[in-house]
């Protein structure tokens, strides 16, 4: 709770509630209870990896997310048909695209199947805290035009370069923002959206 609330007064737009297998794994309950002390305008992101479908759906009829994030090999559409039918179209999907060399076949293919996805998380590997080459991957993707948020690696160091190389929609950070796996660095948290918001000025 403590670092979710921090993440919003630093001037987060969204928070990530990870119900994948990692140190960061939270409960369907305590995200729920910490979803309850936060404003209605910052997004929450539901986080999974390989999820069937149904406990997809499980999850979001017992948690109040604004989204989910799928971070395997999950179908958008065999989920997005799973899902309530009442926040089908209200909840954001954003698919994980693991950033390697040929990435943007991938990210072809991906797009060129009939989905419900939303925007698409551009990553080195889910977990890695690794960045990848931000101007190589740009130049590789040539017109693809999409909602691409970038992750992997970012820091208060180096998000400002990502944004002006890449120039995303968004921008994702986990590691680069915790003092250790699971707990934020409230420093870090403010001096990550500051240069944030300090590189979308320059835009």
């Amino acid at each position: 709770m403590e670092d979710a609330l921090a993440s919003v007064q630093a001037g987060a737009d969204a928070l990530g509630f990870i119900f994948a297998p990692s140190p960061r794994r939270v409960t369907l309950e305590k995200a729920q209870e910490i979803i309850q002390e936060l404003p209605v305008n910052v997004e929450r992101i539901g986080v999974f990896l390989n999820e069937t479908g149904e406990q997809i759906r499980k999850t979001v009829m017992e948690v109040d997310l604004t989204g989910i994030q799928l971070h395997g090999n999950e179908s958008a559409s065999e989920v997005y048909s799973h899902l309530p039918e009442d926040c089908r179209n209200s909840l954001r999907i954003i698919k994980s695209i693991k950033v390697r060399d040929g990435f943007e076949n991938d990210l072809d293919v991906a797009m060129a199947t009939p989905g419900r996805v939303n925007a698409w998380l551009l990553d080195p590997g889910a977990g890695s805290g690794k960045t990848f080459d931000w101007k190589s991957a740009r130049t590789q993707m040539g017109e693809r035009k999409g909602r691409f948020i970038l992750a992997g690696g970012l820091s208060p160091q180096n998000v400002g370069e990502a944004l002006r190389i890449f120039e995303p929609w968004g921008v994702d950070v986990v590691s680069g923002v915790e003092r250790e796996p699971g707990r934020k660095d409230h420093e870090k948290l403010k001096a990550f959206v500051m240069a944030v918001r300090k590189a979308e000025q320059e835009r």
